[in-house]
């Protein structure tokens, strides 16, 4: 009776993709879900009306389409989105290329028409893996196009007795084109919009940009007694027509553009000026203050005197500045981002290793990073209850940070119970709806200074269940 509930609510978080910050990887994962299971339903389909024939070789190649539907749904059920996309794109283009060459035999009455899905397949091969590396951005796509070119304009063939009977070839012709030609200018009219799409909101970037359109929120950090001990610093873009804007929908194109370097220098400023603020207050004086630092960001030649600069102008604690940075950032260079590293951690600013479980991960490296903490991410917490493996890793970041002399933090806690959980496994520090969503500066202040006295009893506010999941800026 669990199972059913359990299994819809995860569905339901896919598709919604709470566990992305970025719309265009909510975009690739539906694409994928969709694409996958239609794949999926269209080889038990076939594969049963070919085996009612006795086209055997036909059921075979139907059975390849089930696997590669059934292969892409449960990568992309396991947050494998992109050898998901592989997995579906090589089992459609395979599929196509071969029926197209053994049973789609041209004629003078019937020519071969199953080779036009290449053209549509090619598309969407473009956008699918635009924010992949050079092989897979360009690779599929070519050789998409080059077996089309071939199969166009060639009439070589397996042996006949696999081809299908003109008759039907000769009517499915018209039915082929008519639904390839229509896939293809749907992907074109896609590719169309995004482009637009993005075009206006990289003009919209560069006037928030010089135009100050941007805020911080902040979500509240507790320890194990319930005083807060910090705050993660969020991003908002508060848009003169659109209203107040996610990271989510924007953040991607900011790194593509090459923006996020001053919207990422605004967030320090922002954040140090916060802290220098806080320093006046009592209450707040003592409160650190977590910034996600970009890729591109941290590899800024400048970056080190950047930050060093601006924690000497505020004149504010460099142990009370935090910076977060993401398992991705380790792939490349490892060196000069430990030497950076290290020159702001012997000043004093504290690093933390957000998503972790996530991306690229290496014990080896992990141990030579200037790390203070490590950060549970909010995918593993959710399910945490419910999903066995999701409770291991949970239970073996807090074992590994600790190991490693690090504290952990759990982000995303939601319930008493996935806190109780976190609590007994020795994690030490919590954020999430729980406790309170993103709130403005102002808000913040507030909650830290009506904050009930430790141990006391944490409960959702009326309008929690409503909140979208916080985003942040990666």
């Amino acid at each position: 009776m669990r199972f059913r509930p359990a299994l819809l609510r995860k569905f339901y978080q896919h598709w919604n993709g709470q566990d992305l910050g970025h719309v265009q990887r909510l975009r690739e994962r539906r694409m994928l879900l969709v694409g996958s299971a239609a794949t999926l339903l269209l080889g038990v389909a076939w594969g049963i009306y070919f085996t009612v024939l006795g086209m055997w070789p036909l059921v075979a190649m139907d059975l390849l389409l089930i696997c590669g539907g059934l292969g892409g749904s449960l990568l992309t059920w396991h947050n494998r989105d992109r050898p998901a996309a592989i997995v579906l794109f090589s089992t459609l283009f395979i599929v196509i290329c071969v029926i197209a060459v053994s049973f789609d035999v041209p004629t003078v009455q019937a020519p071969r028409t199953t080779h036009l899905y290449l053209l549509p397949l090619s598309v969407a091969a473009l956008m699918a893996f635009r924010t992949s590396g050079v092989w897979l951005r360009h690779g599929i796509a070519l050789a998409g196009l080059v077996a089309f070119v071939i199969l166009s304009a060639s009439y070589g063939s397996m042996p006949s007795q696999y081809a299908l009977p003109e008759s039907v070839r000769a009517t499915g012709a018209w039915v082929q084109t008519g639904a390839s030609l229509s896939i293809f200018y749907a992907m074109l009219y896609l590719m169309q919009n995004d482009a637009i799409s993005r075009s206006v909101l990289e003009n919209d970037l560069r006037q928030a940009v010089a135009q100050d359109q941007f805020m911080l929120y902040f979500q509240p950090q507790l320890d194990a007694k319930g005083g807060v001990i910090g705050a993660e610093a969020l991003i908002r873009w508060q848009h003169p027509e659109r209203g107040l804007v996610m990271p989510g929908q924007f953040i991607e194109q900011a790194e593509q553009t090459g923006l996020i370097l001053p919207i990422g220098h605004w967030v320090l400023e922002a954040a140090c000026a916060q802290l220098r603020m806080w320093s006046n207050d009592s209450q707040l004086c003592q409160l650190r203050l977590a910034v996600n630092i970009s890729q591109l960001q941290f590899r800024q030649v400048n970056f080190v005197p950047q930050v060093l600069g601006m924690i000497e102008r505020y004149g504010i604690k460099a142990s009370l500045l935090e910076l977060e940075i993401t398992e991705s950032m380790l792939a490349q260079d490892l060196p000069d981002i430990i030497a950076k590293m290290t020159t702001l951690r012997a000043s004093g600013v504290t690093f933390s290793l957000d998503d972790f479980g996530t991306g690229y991960s290496s014990l080896n490296y992990l141990k030579r990073l200037p790390l203070n903490q490590l950060k549970i991410d909010q995918s593993f917490v959710r399910d945490v209850l419910t999903d066995p493996n999701d409770a291991s890793i949970a239970r073996t970041v807090v074992t590994l940070g600790h190991g490693l002399g690090l504290s952990v933090i759990a982000e995303g806690v939601e319930t008493l119970e996935q806190r109780e959980f976190l609590l007994q496994s020795g994690c030490e520090y919590f954020q999430g709806y729980l406790f309170s969503r993103p709130v403005p500066s102002d808000d913040f202040t507030q909650f830290v200074k009506q904050r009930p006295s430790a141990d006391a009893v944490f409960r959702f506010s009326a309008d929690v269940a409503t909140l979208p999941a916080s985003t942040k800026l990666h």
